[in-house]
């Protein structure tokens, strides 16, 4: 699909073969952008300090104290205030794939998506987000974990040490996993919910000191260095929880994939999982988990009964190329995996086909740095700081129902919740009456990113797809746009406000 206007072109390719459709490589898609992406990193993990710089292979298996006191901070392109062909991109200006193509009154038909409101505090670059309740917490390269409640600061707590690249929350605890290989362990107090106080970390003392005694414990990482093998040894990347069994996965650029019982915290397994930095790792359904790599590896790994205790086992390489996986997320409704990858593109797999390559979803020019998955929706978060909205519909091919763009730098994270407040809205207004748009799925979306900030947005499922609403813009004219009952009204920017507009280049400086 075009732009009319110039702007973003998406496409939802289905392979007809199964297998994944030939692509162009990762240096010769961002030619406009070589200080950031060159040709000769597109293999290398992009998880690093600032989203979507590269390491080389050899380099992953580094120290916690090189992967810690080096910042790439000082080199990234984003604290330069000189021109480039970027800014001038259409991909950086606001797109009319969010406007809102009708009036107020088709509004209980036809439901709007866009930006409800930002946050930003000028400390650091957003890294993580996690959404308990009415709660938000998010992770940044200050040290600092902040929580949010309606849109306001509502509590806060620091860690010694350690950018928060991960943040997982398991009832009154909070898992936060850093730069410097250590997961923390955070809980709320009963008495005061503003107040976190940390309990421990994963390992705990007492297994860290009682495997350090054994030899047998340690495992080689490079020549003539030892390390335990229940502890990340550099940046834990990525966390995952399954909630049904009490377990979470924690991934790290040491490569290894490593399996921990929330109720005691132990190291039940540590597994040498890539060759190369793990940067996801999502538990998914069927007892699998699914991990994504910088050596270009999707894999599958099985949880199965091994006499008193449980194993996890590789039963499929879902994907293998020279670019970077840099995201997962799983649908688990509808049972899909997508994937997104340094090259800007998306793929995905179905249970239903027994994990067959599904198909592609073209929607970025830059690496895809994170992922979500909601109801029918799939978001993805891109360096080229837009984020697509993706509808799977029941042909299981997928549509672009929109790009929210207002981001000023590239988007790191992701977190989806039900639209509690509409739902209950629906409901009331429902009573005595009926509605064409009742019971429309509706979402709230966080995403983080590189400029300092926190976007809110609100998503429905039943917006009209882009190809609808670009036939609308061609038939009636770029000043407006024609609802289902013939008449036309003007479009209305529903995502950037005169706030996100000051935002500038000065945000991405240290």
């Amino acid at each position: 699909m075009r732009n009319v206007k110039g702007g973003t072109t998406m496409i939802a390719d289905r392979p007809s073969n199964g297998l994944i459709p030939g692509r162009a490589k990762f240096g010769a898609l961002l030619h406009s952008e070589s200080n950031i992406f060159s040709p000769r990193h597109h293999a290398s993990h992009i998880d690093d300090d600032n989203g979507y710089s590269h390491r080389h292979s050899s380099s992953s298996a580094m120290s916690p104290r090189s992967s810690v006191s080096v910042s790439p901070y000082a080199m990234s392109p984003w604290n330069n205030q000189s021109s480039s062909p970027y800014t001038k991109s259409p991909w950086i200006t606001s797109s009319p794939i969010i406007f809102n193509p009708f009036d107020e009154d088709d509004d209980e038909n036809f439901p709007r998506n866009g930006l409800i409101g930002s946050m930003v505090r000028e400390e650091g670059h957003v890294y993580s987000l996690a959404v308990s309740g009415d709660l938000l917490y998010t992770g940044s390269d200050s040290k600092n974990i902040r929580v949010w409640k309606n849109m306001k600061e509502f509590s806060g707590f620091k860690c010694n040490s350690g950018l928060v690249k991960a943040i997982v929350i398991s009832g009154q605890r909070i898992f936060t996993g850093h730069q410097d290989g250590k997961i923390r362990v955070w809980k709320v107090s009963p008495k005061n919910p503003s107040v976190h106080k940390r309990v421990g970390s994963l390992p705990s003392f007492k297994d860290f000191l009682r495997s350090s005694v054994n030899p047998k414990n340690y495992v080689e990482v490079r020549r003539r260095r030892n390390v335990l093998r229940i502890r990340h040894y550099d940046a834990v990347s990525c966390m995952s929880l399954n909630e049904e069994q009490g377990i979470l996965y924690s991934g790290s650029w040491d490569k290894t994939l490593k399996v921990w019982r929330i109720a005691t915290s132990k190291c039940l397994e540590s597994i040498t999982a890539h060759d190369d930095a793990v940067n996801s790792v999502v538990s998914g359904f069927d007892s699998l988990v699914f991990t994504g790599s910088a050596d270009g590896t999707v894999k599958v790994w099985r949880r199965e009964l091994q006499g008193e205790t449980t194993r996890h086992f590789l039963v499929q390489t879902l994907l293998k190329q020279e670019n970077a996986v840099t995201a997962l997320a799983v649908n688990l409704e509808s049972a899909v995996v997508y994937c997104g990858s340094s090259d800007g593109l998306v793929n995905y797999w179905e249970r239903e086909k027994h994990l067959s390559h599904g198909g592609v979803l073209r929607g970025h020019k830059l690496a895809v740095l994170c992922l979500a998955a909601a109801g029918n929706l799939v978001f993805s978060g891109s360096a080229d700081k837009n984020i697509c909205v993706w509808r799977r519909e029941p042909s299981g091919a997928h549509a672009c129902l929109s790009v929210l763009t207002g981001h000023t730098g590239p988007v790191k994270c992701l977190a989806v919740e039900e639209d509690h407040h509409r739902r209950d809205d629906d409901n009331n207004d429902n009573r005595g009456s009926v509605k064409v748009g009742g019971g429309d799925p509706s979402w709230v979306v966080y995403s983080g990113s590189l400029d300092k900030s926190v976007k809110v947005w609100r998503v429905s499922e039943h917006v009209p797809e882009l190809r609808q609403m670009r036939a609308w813009e061609q038939q009636y004219g770029s000043s407006g746009y024609a609802s289902p009952n013939g008449s036309v009204v003007s479009g209305r920017s529903s995502v950037r406000s005169a706030g996100d507009r000051s935002l500038n280049r000065r945000h991405y400086q240290n």
